[in-house]
């Protein structure tokens, strides 16, 4: 877009944009000269997908703001009046504490109202599984959450749930995204000026947390274990903290200590530059807090709870963060050892192959999917239909987990209820989650997972990445860091033969034999290629799980590492 284009395109934009104070901004830029940044910030538009809306909250349109939340509000509303009969239009809306979620859920609410909606709303900040299970309990057309997750304090998002209570899949993303392109101006779109005062727009009924709870209760082991363990919690600044406490009272856990500094809900994330509890330091504060009260866990949800971070001491008395994989492989052996029901237990197909093993011990189906919970929990949906059992556990590497059929996306509330009670029920054995972990591997071998990213911005970084991923997929390396490589699937070929939550996408798995395997793929939110190794090795004779644990992991990061120096140099020629 050459400067002038993209200076007539903000003009029009601050033209149509109802909100003075990012009008204000983009003159500013335009006034400064700044040709660069007003080419940035009206690039096209702010990419609609299974997703919905994720970026900085500035003005413009390639942005998060006010305008770009009305207009698209206005394109989903006519989506679904187009999709919907008319007595089943009701919307349930929610809301994460970031400094800009409040006015964009109240624009939201105001242009569903007046395109004839009934909307219900959490009238305070709402963990993003709840609000996922009013849309489904309520029987809602459309959810949408106003969040952006961990994102960095700076960014908002906009979610968008089927009537089926799971993300947008598509074709419904791009449906959508061309109602959007078909909106005007946002000063245009009608909007109800009052709009918590208008007779179709109601507040969700606080009780509808303890339905929920209820519904939790059936899916998580009823064992009593030990319920006097000390949790230290963190909520990392977000809105989990109100819930995970009365869902951890609910469930007669009362020593429970949270982080006092990140408890209450804050979309500026004072003590955290990255909100995601994966991020090395995030957890710090929980870490420290738990070694001053010899604490015998510690959990952590992301801002909107959607997921659970653990950590629990290592021998050292040093705290250890338990991985994705692990928290995921726990859950299941528990679950399934102390359940009743037979349903499957189903991961995303970058997450560990141990859950196989799992199931397979168990005598249950397992599944795997492409990656994100849409295609988990439809593929539990499919499951249940075929009469294969409801979900005991889903789960992705990236700490998402959903436990049983409650809520149809991940849950970091629930997965947080299950892993108290198997922390109470290892304590009341005279055992400690460290030690559970050594049984599963004792079971199933031992098993580590790790990951690595080449990041290549720019122009022609997308194009850099999908040049090796072609290169990889027609002359794969015959071994891996010496690794004999014994196989090549190719996902985005025979698509036709697997089931739909298991389509084509851009992710090759190399086969390293008994050992385990390496996956590279393509990041679907940021300009990367991401390598997966998950090795496996036999429990060790001598018992040093926790030696023979280290050594493997080692053993996979140089297998990644390996990997990514093979592509990077073939990204260079």
């Amino acid at each position: 877009m050459s400067d002038d284009a993209a200076l007539d395109r903000a003009r029009n934009w601050i033209a149509g944009d109802p909100d003075p104070t990012t009008r204000a901004e983009l003159a500013a830029l335009i006034e400064a000269g700044a040709t660069e940044e007003v080419a940035d910030r009206m690039a096209g538009s702010l990419e609609f997908g299974t997703a919905g809306l994720r970026g900085a909250v500035e003005a413009g349109s390639n942005r998060m703001n006010r305008a770009v939340v009305i207009r698209t509000t206005a394109g989903l509303a006519a989506h679904l009046i187009a999709t919907t009969p008319a007595d089943d239009r009701l919307v349930v809306i929610g809301r994460d504490a970031r400094p800009s979620s409040e006015v964009f859920m109240e624009d939201a609410i105001a242009v569903l109202s007046a395109a004839g909606f009934r909307v219900r709303y959490f009238s305070d900040v709402t963990p993003t599984p709840l609000v996922a299970y009013a849309g489904l309990n309520v029987g809602a057309c459309a959810t949408i959450v106003i969040t952006a997750s961990h994102n960095p304090p700076q960014d908002n998002g906009y979610k968008v749930y089927a009537p089926t209570g799971i993300q947008i899949v598509s074709p419904t993303d791009r449906l959508i995204a061309a109602a959007i392109d078909l909106v005007g101006p946002a000063n245009a779109v009608p909007r109800t000026a009052a709009p918590y005062d208008h007779p179709e727009v109601v507040p969700i009924d606080p009780d509808l947390v303890e339905d929920y709870l209820r519904e939790v209760s059936k899916h998580v082991t009823s064992l009593t274990g030990d319920r006097s363990i000390s949790i230290v919690y963190t909520a990392m600044h977000g809105v989990g903290g109100r819930t995970f406490r009365h869902a951890l009272d609910r469930f007669g856990f009362s020593n429970v200590h949270p982080v006092a500094r990140q408890y209450e809900p804050d979309g500026t994330f004072p003590t955290v530059s990255f909100p995601n509890p994966e991020e090395p330091g995030a957890l710090d504060l929980a870490h420290e807090l738990a070694s001053a009260i010899d604490a015998d866990i510690v959990l952590a949800n992301d801002p909107d709870a959607d997921r659970l971070a653990v950590s629990i001491p290592d021998p050292g008395g040093v705290w250890r963060p338990l991985s994705g994989n692990q928290i995921g492989c726990l859950l299941a052996e528990f679950l399934l050892s102390h359940g009743e029901r037979k349903g499957p237990v189903i991961n995303s197909v970058v997450s560990s192959p141990m859950l196989a093993a799992i199931a397979r011990h168990h005598d249950v189906p397992w599944e795997r999917t492409l990656t994100g919970f849409k295609w988990i929990c439809n593929a539990a949906l499919d499951l249940a239909e075929a009469g294969r059992g409801d979900l005991i556990l889903g789960y992705e590497e990236a700490l998402g987990y959903s436990v049983g059929p409650v809520v149809r996306d991940k849950d970091g509330i629930s997965a947080a209820v299950a892993f108290a009670i198997l922390a109470a029920a290892a304590a009341a054995d005279g055992a400690t989650v460290l030690d559970r972990l050594g049984s599963l591997y004792e079971r199933y071998g031992v098993w580590t997972s790790t990951q690595e990213s080449i990041r290549r911005g720019g122009a022609d970084g997308s194009s850099e990445i999908a040049a090796v991923m072609e290169a990889l997929r027609m002359s794969p390396p015959g071994a891996v860091a010496g690794h004999e490589v014994v196989g090549i699937t190719d996902f985005l070929a025979n698509a036709e033969e697997r089931p739909r939550y298991l389509g084509a996408t851009n992710l090759l798995e190399l086969d390293l034999g008994d050992i385990g395997r390496v996956l590279a793929r393509p990041s679907g939110t940021e300009p990367k290629l991401k390598i997966y190794a998950d090795l496996t090795a036999p429990y060790p004779a001598g018992g040093d799980w926790l030696g023979a644990e280290f050594a493997l992991h080692e053993e996979a990061s140089e297998a990644a590492k390996w990997l990514a120096t093979w592509l990077s140099e073939h990204m260079t020629g």
